[in-house]
């Protein structure tokens, strides 16, 4: 332990502590810009410097040990005025049109700027241009980029895919796609994690809020709204209404009063995906001789653009099956049509979802099947949402309650938690565990998966006639951590039956289309909140919804059946990047 003076409060941290944590430790604020705990932490952006006695240079706090007998002033005049200076030097470099930019009111740089006072420009603005294909789903402004360098590091240190680096230099150094390449041409997964580490609003989802509008007010189109499991524990977030207060009905209830005509839970599909991949890893695990293991599951679009780039000798290891988006962009148009007796070629279908890649993913020619145009009209984003209920002037604490329309906002508790790490595996396990021996295990027999560890691994005995089948199974999330887990795979050094993968740490529940919170991760707290309402629901197993028996009694026939393979699998082989 070390013990120093912040402010004229003695403070005492494990030894190997930095100024800022230790200052952190005695409730004294220093303002910072560029650091990010464990992942940033190169004194960029010189906000958080401070002045030591007996040293003439101020010194980063995010990265300057702290040590035994340390006297710091964390807001000395010298140390205010180069705070300003530095802060004033940024914002020469960066487009303040704050009144149209995605992030104002969430932005770090605007919120240091008010806070130190600064109303005026004091040096010549000049910033970065850059052209950029405005319909690829993750859009950078250069003019708005600071280099503060947390783009890099997520995408190097957390995702391993290298997207982002410093390029140019003198004058004309600034953070751009690596190797000067084009974002096309990037191995970009879309998993959006740049965009919800970036402190300002240089990195953004492509936005689709007018098209929705344009469709709700088309007297010709039916909009039929889908809400994904990740984002009932997000979506008011950015709207200031409290967790408890924040139930899924009153989502429903604001885009009702948008004007939306039906609005399903992607829960039943999420069901209906467990299902048949279910079924088709059941069916792989009997022929293993004509089929490829471990087989992984193909609900993540940020992962499947992963594999595709830079494993495609695996793509035949996937799941052959949609992800719920698609499922449900399928049965809308045809099924659920049906059943609702609407034409199907009025429809206009968007799913909310907590992800990037999604906006991709319902463009890909291959996964439209429904004979109506694309199956998903549009996505939208957490963040997307919530502007689209602000931008509606609906007051968050007047929703009330509403249900989704019939027959389709029934799911599971095992469909709920396909947004945490973990929880696509485990619903799977449930309804594979019933599909083998005609009874269900107990519902959390397999919480041996859960957990925000990058990479876990766990073995589960299906009881059989002829003696227990061990099931081999893995689960990663984050980028990095597959790579780990397939190569330990292609060297032999891991060994699976079954293995979930999800782009984004934590799963969907810190996808990079939810909402950011500065200096906090929430995935971990969104994952507990899924599993707390999997653990009240009435329902747990997927094969128990009401809604998927009546679709396959009534439609489909049965999981991997003739009907189903056309309208809920597909070929990744001729999915275009």
């Amino acid at each position: 332990m070390v013990s120093l003076i912040i402010d004229g409060r003695k403070v005492t941290v494990p030894a190997g502590s930095t100024i800022l944590h230790a200052a952190s430790k005695a409730g004294i604020d220093i303002p910072h810009l560029c650091f990010v705990k464990d992942l940033n932490d190169i004194g960029a952006c010189r906000v958080c410097v401070v002045e030591i006695d007996g040293i003439a240079k101020l010194a980063s706090a995010c990265n300057t040990e702290a040590t035994e007998g340390m006297i710091i002033r964390t807001n000395s005049p010298r140390v205010r005025i180069a705070r300003k200076t530095n802060v004033e030097l940024i914002l020469a470099n960066h487009d303040c049109k704050c009144a149209t930019c995605v992030r104002s009111g969430n932005c770090e740089l605007q919120t240091l700027a008010n806070n130190l006072c600064i109303e005026t420009l004091q040096y010549a603005n000049t910033v970065e241009k850059n052209k950029w294909d405005q319909n690829f789903p993750l859009i950078r402004e250069a003019s708005k980029c600071i280099q503060c360098m947390r783009c890099v590091q997520v995408c190097d240190k957390i995702q391993d895919l290298h997207v982002w680096d410093v390029i140019g230099s003198g004058i004309r150094t600034t953070v751009g796609v690596a190797g000067n390449r084009d974002i096309h041409d990037a191995h970009c997964s879309l998993c959006g994690q740049c965009i919800t580490h970036c402190p300002v609003g240089a990195l953004h989802v492509r936005n689709d809020i007018d098209e929705v509008f344009d469709a709700i007010a088309d007297p010709d189109k039916i909009v039929v709204a889908q809400i994904a499991p990740a984002i009932r524990t997000a979506w008011n977030e950015m709207l200031g209404l409290p967790t408890e207060e924040a139930s899924l009905g009153k989502l429903v209830d604001a885009l009702k009063i948008m004007g939306v005509d039906y609005v399903f839970d992607t829960n039943f599909t999420a069901d209906l995906t467990i299902m048949e991949e279910g079924t088709e890893f059941l069916k792989r695990m009997g022929n293993k001789e004509n089929h490829k293991l471990p087989m992984f599951t193909s609900c993540c679009p940020g992962w499947i653009r992963y594999v595709k780039y830079e494993y495609p000798d695996m793509i035949e290891n996937l799941s052959t099956c949609k992800s719920p988006q698609q499922m449900f962009g399928s049965m809308i148009k045809t099924y659920v049509a049906e059943k609702l007796k609407i034409d199907p070629s009025k429809v206009y279908s968007v799913s909310i979802m907590p992800c990037v890649a999604k906006k991709w993913e319902r463009s890909v020619d291959a996964v439209n099947d429904a004979g109506h145009g694309s199956d998903v009209d549009a996505v939208l984003t957490t963040r997307e949402i919530a502007r689209m209920i602000t931008a509606d002037y609906i007051n968050p604490k007047d929703l009330v309650n509403q249900s989704f329309d019939n027959y389709f906002g029934e799911g599971s508790g095992a469909a709920v938690i396909f947004g945490v790490t973990g929880g696509v595996m485990e619903a799977a396990l449930r309804s594979a565990y019933y599909l083998v021996t005609g009874e269900n295990p107990p519902a959390d027999a397999f919480h041996a998966v859960r957990g925000m560890d990058g990479w876990k691994e766990a073995t589960f005995d299906i009881p059989t006639e002829n003696g227990p089948i061990p099931v081999r199974v893995a689960v990663a999330s984050g980028l990095g951590n597959t790579r780990k887990l397939i190569e330990a795979i292609r060297t032999g050094k891991a060994e699976y039956d079954f293995v979930e993968i999800m782009a984004c740490t934590g799963g969907c529940s810190g996808g990079g289309g939810q909402p950011i919170i500065r200096g906090r991760q929430m995935a971990k707290r969104r994952g507990d909140i899924l599993y707390g309402l999997d653990k009240i629901s009435h329902v747990r197993f997927s094969h128990e919804n009401e809604a998927v028996q009546m679709t396959y009694e009534e439609y489909l026939g049965e999981p991997l059946g003739h009907h189903s393979h056309e309208l809920l699998h597909t070929n990744l082989k001729k999915w275009e990047l």
